[in-house]
This record gives C-alpha cells, structure tokens and sequence, in this order.
C-alpha cells in the first residue's frame, strides 16, 4: 500500500490513500523492548482483528549489526539498516521506538516525505525538540501518533464512557502513581533512561509520561501544576563495567495539578519502590462516584457510586466492552501486550482511512508541557502555569 504524499482540496492539505489493496510497508527504529511489542502486535492483527489494514513488516533499523541481524529474523522483518534517514521514504508507515533523543530528527524526515509516524512516548528530551516534532506534523499530511498504549486498555476505555456519560457526575479529583522499583539496586548499570542528554527525565518522562496522558484523557486538560523531583542514587555502574556514570535524572516526583475546569489531582512516580513492578493506579472522583484502576489488575475498574457500600469490581471482559469483541470469550482476561495490537489497529486505519487518530503529536506535546512544567516548578519552588 503507498500513502500519498501531499494532496489539496481547495487549497487545503488533505490526508489521501492512492491504494487499499497492497500492504502497508512498515519500518521500525528500534528493536528491543517496544521493538518486540509492536512486532508482537502487528503480527497479531490478521488473526484477531482482519479489518485491520495489511502489513509488511519490511526494514528494521539499529546500530548493532550483529543484534539487528538477529532480531530482524526472529521479529520476521524483511531487511536491516543501520541509518534511518536512509530509509524513512521507502516505507509507509515508520515506528520511532528508540530512545528519546533520537526520536526528532527521523521522525521529522519522515513527516516531511509524508511518512506517517508512530512515535514512543514522551516526544523528546525537551519541549523545544517535541514543539519541533509538533510543528513538523502540523505541516504534514501524514498521521503522527505518539504511543501512549494505555488509553488501549479496555477497562480505562469503560472508565472514559462512565465519566462521558455523567455516572461519575462532577470531576472532582484525578490520582495517579506509577511505581516500579527495577532501579532500586544502586548496582543496577546506567544506561540511557538514566542520562538527561538522552532520556530528558527520568521517572517523570519514562512513567508520569503515561499518567500525563490518561488525566487528560480522562478528566482534561493540565493547566497548573507544583512538583518535586528526586534523585536517591548519584551515580551507578557504567554498562560496560568501566568505572561509574552520573545519574543526571530523577528517580522520582510528585506532583500537584489543576485541570481547566477547576479539577485538581496529584501525580507520582518512581523507578525505585520496593515491592513494586509496574503499579499504574488511576483514581478519579466525582460528585456521584469513584472509579479506579491498577494496571496490575488490568482487566478489573473498581466503581464505586454514591449510596454504595463498598466499591463494585467489575471484570472488563464482556464482547460488549471496548476492544473485547475481537478476543476470548467472558472471563478470559487480556494482558499487556493486548493494548498495541488495538493501539496498532486504530493507528493504521487512520493511515489507511481518514487520518484521524488520537493520541496525535498535539496530545504529545500537552504532555509534554505538563513534564517541563513540573521540571520548572521543581527548579523554582513555585506553581507554574502550563502553556498552551
């Protein structure tokens, strides 16, 4: 399948699809980790949701040749390449899931050959790079999405239809944490999640990132916040065994925000808390009812509704919840890597539809305002408005 590059309807830039019966090329920076999440899912959709648009899974892009090598043939990539500008204009589709400070530069290739992007979340290092990034999308006629794969969750989209629907009544209080403690040991290496060069922040990017994105998809936006960042451990081992290297992230914040519409709500993450392994709690109070999430148990929404007892579990399992008409029968529960095969989906329909897709670079960049915010607030003492 080939996008087209540029289009014009009355002089306006139009998203439009030259074909809908050859594949969509996909090519994919990055190989670890996400790397075998989006692999993983893109081979799970002609099984489990055949209305998605067909793949090719065609180059995949590293440094290591001898790794690269290896994971293409085990993740079933056609090719290697070792330079992504060489290769964002022979593809339709590109993945960026390498770390943030290579985030900007190919993407931005890409948005200018009208490739449609998949970016890891946050968008970059800084703000000026993401704004960089959200301009670049704004001038393209290609999809631009950034992955926040937990609005993918079933029971965080049951959530979202209970609060559009009034059940909840008035937002009143939005809490969020996402506490995992793989960086508890001071021996555990540094790597580039722990260097601001590259990662940008810690903790505050690599996991309120995703907390960022699920208050405003749940509740709206951030206009104010306060925070704190801290780091507990100054230096760990450098990857290669030779000596140290500083820690120049935080392992953890807290915050306190302010929605626009008078709601407020407090944040918290951390890389370093014993016990837990990747605690995503969600809570959000209302006049008439509380619903709350751990991603723990992913396929559970505590409900509670004012005259209850006691808060009501509800298993999210149900064909007529969100996503679960493509999966098991009731009870049958999902797991993790279930978000990016309906993340994947809903992405390349919008690339071989309407173009429409969410969240786009425009809800990475909020996000990211709301992270340099609480950076801001952390290096002042004071509460900061968010811009935009």
């Amino acid at each position: 399948m080939r996008v087209a590059r540029a289009g014009s309807e009355n002089g306006a830039l139009t998203h439009r699809v030259v074909s809908v019966t050859d594949p969509l090329s996909v090519g994919v920076i990055g190989y670890g980790f996400m790397g075998k999440a989006h692999a993983n899912a893109l081979a799970r959709l002609p099984m489990f949701i055949p209305d998605a648009p067909a793949v090719e899974r065609d180059v995949l892009v590293g440094r290591d040749e001898a790794g690269l090598t290896e994971a293409a043939e085990r993740l079933a990539f056609a090719r290697t390449a070792t330079d992504p500008l060489a290769v964002v204009d022979e593809v339709d589709v590109l993945y960026n899931l390498g770390p943030n400070h290579i985030h900007e530069e190919p993407i931005v290739a890409a948005l200018d050959a009208g490739v449609a992007v998949l970016c890891e979340k946050p968008l970059a290092p800084t703000l000026e790079a993401a704004e960089r990034m959200a301009t670049a999308a704004d001038d393209s006629t290609a999809v631009a999405g950034v992955g926040f794969n937990y609005r993918f969750v079933p029971a965080i989209r049951y959530a979202k239809q209970l609060i559009d629907a009034g059940e909840l009544g008035e937002i009143r209080r939005f809490r969020g944490r996402y506490l995992q403690d793989w960086l508890l040991d001071p021996e555990t290496p540094a790597s580039w999640r722990t260097d601001a060069d590259r990662a940008g922040s810690g903790a505050l990017g690599d996991l309120g990132a995703h907390t960022v994105d699920l208050a405003r998809f749940l509740v709206g936006n951030v206009v104010a916040v306060s925070g704190r960042l801290t780091t507990y451990v100054d230096e760990r081992p450098a990857p290669d065994g030779d000596g140290t290297r500083a820690v120049t992230v935080d392992d953890a914040f807290d915050a306190r925000i302010t929605f626009t519409d008078g709601a407020t709500g407090t944040l918290e993450a951390s890389r370093v808390a014993p016990g837990r392994k990747n605690d995503h709690h969600i809570e959000v109070e209302g006049s008439k009812g509380t619903v709350r999430f751990s991603l723990e148990r992913l396929n559970e929404l505590e409900i509670h509704r004012v005259g209850d007892r006691g808060f009501e579990t509800v298993l999210v399992t149900d064909e007529t919840d969100p996503y679960l008409d493509a999966w098991w029968p009731p009870g049958h529960v999902l797991g993790w890597e279930h978000t990016f095969v309906h993340e994947n989906a809903a992405f390349l329909n919008a690339v071989a539809g309407d173009g429409n897709f969410a969240p786009d670079f425009a809800d990475g960049l909020a996000v990211q305002r709301v992270l340099d915010a609480i950076e801001n607030s952390d290096e002042t003492g004071e509460r900061v408005r968010v811009d935009g």
